[in-house]
C-alpha cells in the first residue's frame, strides 16, 4: 500500500530528497506522493518531522 502525506505536512522538504524512486513533488501547499510510483518503502516517513506521511 502506498504512502500519502496528509494535512498535516508543514512542506520543509525533508522527504523529498530521501525518497528512492523520486515520486515526491511539491504541491500547492503540502508536497505529494505519486502513488502509481511509491515503493511502500516508509523512507519519507522516517525522516518527517510531523508524521505527515501514512501509508494509505
Amino acid at each position: 500500500m502506498a504512502y500519502v502525506i496528509t494535512d498535516a505536512c508543514i512542506s520543509c522538504g525533508a522527504c523529498e530528497p530521501e525518497c528512492p524512486v523520486n515520486v515526491i513533488s511539491a504541491g500547492d501547499d503540502i508536497y505529494v506522493i505519486d502513488a502509481d510510483g511509491c515503493i511502500d518503502c516508509g523512507a519519507c516517513a522516517n525522516v518527517c518531522p510531523v508524521d505527515a506521511p501514512v501509508q494509505g
